[in-house]
């Protein structure tokens, strides 16, 4: 697995670790002192760099290419998934799978974007940045969900929409614009969860939800740090300032009351562990699940309406 240039320390314990079980089994060595001790060293010293993460560090976690992607929680954490493809005026979008499922014995419609691990699959997937035939076929499926009244979960992972001549012949501001629009109207329970990267209004594109929930080493953001420090700096070194700065990262967000909730991941990061990201994944979609459950239909988009009015509002100091 790539390991970032803060995970050093564990990497070097971790191959200290191979090598005393292998020198262990090789020579036929009881070496179950040492062996425990650099276990511990290791949990150590992966707990207190977790705890010590910077809001830059946690960009390169969301960013990292062994993260689980949006069809590894769909494989991992929902059943029965039933791709649909198609905005009915364009094209298929590979970058924006979407289609029916079931979490918990409950059907939903699930959408999101993304990503590839490989050249021939980032080629494939975009890159995870949406066309307009992405928000499009996005929009299309909340509507058959809010038909057959089933919620709906999208998974938010992507530096943006695609800006290419393309996709603006195409009209991508419109149909972002047209996706915040309409997901406000759903009348279906909606939950939104940033997975990796939520980049300006390529996440806000599905991101209009009754629940928005984050990843543990996610970030959700109008620009990306190396954008933000391109324009006030003047050069992209300046990204960790820029991340710090415009505080972007789960923990923060959520302290403003721009997120509902910060779904915690396994120590070092999701990538260190499918599952288990996974697991807290579905049990935190499953709770917010019940708790919309008992809204109205009115009471539902009365509260999704007043979540967004309240966004931005600022006290300051008499």
């Amino acid at each position: 697995m790539t390991a970032l240039d803060f995970e050093t320390p564990v990497l070097e314990l971790e191959r200290e670790l191979v090598k005393l079980r292998a020198q262990s089994a090789t020579q036929n060595i009881d070496m179950s002192a040492e062996i425990l001790m650099i276990e511990n060293e290791l949990a150590a010293t992966r707990a207190r760099i977790h705890d010590q993460l910077t809001p830059w560090q946690r960009v390169q976690i969301a960013r990292h290419s062994n993260r689980p992607f949006m069809l590894d929680y769909v494989s991992l954490a929902f059943t029965d998934f039933c791709e649909m493809h198609g905005d009915r005026h364009i094209g298929d979008d590979s970058a924006m799978p979407g289609g029916f499922a079931r979490m918990g014995g409950q059907r939903v419609m699930v959408i999101g974007h993304q990503k590839g691990r490989d050249t021939k699959e980032n080629l494939k997937r975009n890159f995870g940045c949406s066309h307009p035939e992405g928000y499009r076929k996005a929009i299309r499926l909340m509507k058959l969900a809010e038909k057959f009244s089933l919620p709906v979960i999208t998974l938010i992972d992507t530096p943006g929409a695609f800006p290419g001549i393309g996709a603006e012949e195409r009209n991508i501001a419109e149909a972002i614009a047209y996706n915040l629009r309409e997901m406000m109207l759903l009348k279906v329970p909606v939950i939104a969860v940033v997975l990796g990267e939520g980049g300006s209004g390529g996440a806000l594109g599905i991101g209009v939800a009754d629940r928005v929930l984050m990843l543990e080493n996610a970030y959700y953001s109008v620009i990306s740090p190396e954008g933000c420090a391109a324009i006030l700096w003047k050069h992209r070194k300046h990204a960790p300032e820029a991340a710090e700065a415009m505080k972007i990262v789960a923990p923060d967000l959520q302290r403003l009351g721009l997120i509902d909730d910060v779904i915690p991941e396994p120590v070092g990061g999701a990538h260190h562990d499918h599952q288990a990201a996974a697991d807290a994944f579905r049990d935190a979609i499953l709770r917010h699940l019940g708790e919309l459950s008992v809204y109205s239909t009115e009471e539902l988009l009365e509260a999704r309406y007043s979540k967004f009015r309240h966004f931005g509002e600022w006290q300051g100091k008499e």
